[in-house]
């Protein structure tokens, strides 16, 4: 059955159906990938596979400070009944030994020095006793490898290291620094356009007149767009004119990947952008209408580019801050990650991306059957726990926002969630 709104508007569909309408249809190809210092690589995406050239490490070393030693030599060992070993030379770090070591002997070695031929333990200096400048006692046995990295042991030659696709983490520079590789391949920052739309907006440095608004969500989405790696376009303030948003349109799928309008939020620029959206298609809009709160007026489309045949994902954000922020977590972001290149772990596949806590519910919320919420609340610390309270307020009030902490989802089968519940706070 179509379901329509107050508007009259049609179509209106779950979150999960609204994402998977555009997932259904979008196509990535052709990303673009540059070669970058891996000192630059935080946050980057790979866009071929990394393979170790070589073992590490590349010897046999030691974890500990300490003597190294053939373990059966200390077989046996205690405080009543010590091992005796003649100490036959120190390691240099940084060198490697300059002769192997035979039965009843021992070398003294540095966490992360090369051991010599012939020795295949290391005991630490709490397990020794000094005799003489030449000889040592051994009161704690040590087994075969115990105190010792193996070569190839970390990574070994021609191992897949890290994935296409895969987001460099710190650690991950410290890894390929390691390997000796400086320079990796990494996909392009896709390019995000931000199209302010509305009579009623102005620029954020001008004073409005009678009736007008700064614009504020063009700022909002630049940080969003920059956190979610992305490379944001502002394309500045487009009034409700049909023709100029055609072209805005135009100029921005030629030279970007994703496209975002913003800012107005009466009927009639909501109409203008379902309408531009569908004429540059096809296949054009997908989704007009969502059922979660806030963010119900959501237009998903898909349009093409002059040249080739690239379809680009055009969002028509609602114009209020806090459905701008709760659409572009749920909508945008997860299809700006697509085009970064980026492949998420198969394990976390159905985890939620935000990061999450537990609290329990300082005052109840009601909602609507048929509809998700997504509610902003502050936390406060108290004796038994984290609570959630409510921030309630219009979608337009920023303060909200600023306020909050992050948001309780209310299920689109719930009609509310009592005080006292426990609740999961997804976190800005």
């Amino acid at each position: 059955m179509t379901v329509k709104d107050m508007l009259g508007r049609s179509g209106v569909v779950s979150r999960e159906e609204a994402l998977n309408i555009l997932n259904e249809r979008l196509s990535v190809f052709n990303l673009t990938s540059q070669e970058i210092s891996i000192s630059a690589a935080l946050g980057r995406v790979l866009a071929l596979d990394i393979t170790s050239t070589a073992d590490l490490p590349e010897f046999n070393r030691s974890t500990m400070d300490g003597y190294a030693v053939r373990s059966g030599d200390t077989f046996g060992a205690a405080e009543s009944r010590p091992a005796l070993l003649r100490v036959v030379g120190d390691i240099p770090m940084g060198t490697m030994p300059d002769r192997s070591i035979v039965n009843g002997e021992a070398m003294k070695i540095a966490t992360g020095g090369a051991l010599p031929q012939g020795a295949d333990a290391v005991v630490m200096f709490e397990h020794i006793q000094p005799v003489d400048t030449e000889s040592i006692e051994v009161v704690k046995a040590v087994a075969p490898q115990e105190n010792v990295t193996l070569a190839g042991e970390d990574i070994t030659k021609g191992e897949r290291v890290l994935s296409k696709g895969h987001v460099i983490r710190p650690q991950d520079m410290a890894a390929l620094a390691s390997m000796g590789i400086t320079r990796i391949a990494v996909f392009g920052k896709p390019r995000v356009a931000i199209i302010s739309t509305g009579n009623e907006i102005v620029p954020a440095d001008t004073f409005p007149g009678p009736g007008q608004i700064r614009d504020s969500n063009s700022y909002s989405l630049e940080g969003f767009i920059t956190l979610a790696s992305g490379i944001p376009v502002k394309m500045g303030i487009i009034p409700d004119d049909y023709g100029r948003l055609q072209r805005a349109l135009e100029d921005a799928v030629q030279d970007c990947s994703l496209v975002l309008f913003t800012g107005g939020s009466s009927v009639g620029t909501a109409d203008f952008t379902a309408k531009v959206i569908n004429d540059l298609g096809p296949p054009g809009v997908l989704v007009h209408g969502v059922s979660i709160k806030p963010g119900k007026p959501l237009i998903i489309g898909l349009v093409k580019r002059k040249e080739g045949n690239e379809q680009i994902p055009v969002f028509g954000l609602p114009g209020h801050q806090a459905a701008v922020a709760i659409c572009f977590e749920l909508f945008v972001k997860p299809i700006l990650t697509r085009l970064t290149g980026a492949i998420s772990d198969p394990a976390l596949e159905g985890v939620a991306p935000n990061r999450t806590v537990k609290a329990k519910l300082a005052r109840s919320i009601p909602s609507s059957p048929g509809r998700e919420d997504h509610v902003r609340v502050t936390l406060e610390k108290r004796e038994d726990g984290l609570w959630a309270k409510p921030v309630f307020g219009a979608s337009g009030l920023i303060s909200t926002l600023v306020k909050a902490a992050g948001t309780v989802v209310v299920p689109v089968n719930k009609i509310g969630i009592d005080v006292g519940e426990d609740v999961e706070v997804r976190l800005f």
